[in-house]
């Protein structure tokens, strides 16, 4: 895991500022907008460094997680008065972000106290790793990679809406509607996975709170529905939403390529990284999970 988030830090840098040199220049007006983005980027990451720290609850960012790109969106929308295609990217990843801000808030991840709420249990569990045991280390993983990392990967992958204001004034296209539905289609996937998991979860923790006999429930997690088609039916959609996402801007350029495909990209490296820790837990946790992991694929059912 450790290895994996170094990766992950240095593609963040390098790829990014790379591609840049080898696309398109950025116009006066879009590096204008970028500049001010980069600008609440900085701010927020600080803002989650610091208040992480001074409360010891380091899912800061995941409270944002769901709500940055809504912001980053209709600031670019805005700027360009709200242009058609802008408009409805801003919109698709507000009914996006909603529909997650809903999911994590009736998980307890937020609070009436903004830097409370349930902590990613991941987290802890990480932070008992030797490398990441002292208290300084442990800072600088939040600052670099929990605050600093994250809260760029979430404006990384959104950026594709800046590119898309090479299209202002033109308009929609075949491509922006499919990716507009496709993106809609994949929202309710996970939808429907994460309330899968969900209905488990709880039905598990009633049957252990009353003394129930668990039954179907005594492997401990969920197998059934999509569930049974992916070990990550949410992580896949939310995986294949920002890499859709990104052909607004092809539909708006005309380009195949352009530098912000390296936000879905490192979204998709981010992922495999998280699954590896989450299933290490839920093998060391489960006894049936290898059994589950043989059977069923990790992201796609092929």
């Amino acid at each position: 895991m450790l290895r994996t988030i170094l990766i992950l830090v240095c593609t963040l840098l390098l790829i990014p500022i790379s591609a840049v040199y080898f696309d398109v220049p950025l116009s006066e007006g879009q590096s204008a907008v970028l500049k001010t983005l980069i600008f609440i980027y900085i701010t927020i990451a600080l803002l989650c460094f610091v208040v992480s720290e001074i409360s010891q609850n380091y899912s800061q960012v995941d409270k944002l997680w769901s709500i940055m790109p809504i912001v980053y969106t209709w600031f670019v929308a805005y700027s360009y008065h709200f242009d058609a295609r802008l408009t409805l990217m801003a919109a698709v990843v507000t009914i996006w972000g909603i529909r997650l801000s809903f999911n994590f808030a009736r998980k307890g991840g937020y609070s009436w106290i903004p830097w409370k709420g349930e902590e990613d249990y991941r987290w802890a569990i990480l932070r008992k790793q030797p490398l990441l045991s002292s208290r300084w280390v442990w800072a600088a993983f939040n600052l670099l990679f929990i605050s600093f990392y994250q809260q760029g990967l979430i404006l990384l992958f959104t950026l594709p809406a800046l590119i898309a204001t090479e299209g202002v004034g033109n308009p929609l296209s075949w491509l922006d509607y499919l990716a507009a539905f496709l993106i809609i289609g994949l929202v309710l996937i996970e939808t429907i996975a994460d309330q899968q998991q969900y209905n488990f979860q709880t039905e598990k923790y009633r049957r252990i709170a009353k003394g129930e006999p668990l039954g179907d429930y005594s492997h401990g997690f969920v197998r059934t529905g999509l569930w049974k088609l992916s070990r990550h039916p949410n992580y896949t959609a939310e995986q294949s939403i920002w890499f859709v996402f990104y052909f607004f801007s092809v539909a708006a350029t005309g380009r195949i390529l352009n530098w912000t495909l390296a936000g879905s990209i490192l979204l998709m490296l981010l992922f495999l990284g998280s699954s590896d820790f989450s299933e290490k837990i839920s093998f060391e946790k489960y006894k049936d999970y290898s059994e589950y992991q043989k059977r069923v694929k990790r992201f796609l059912p092929f």
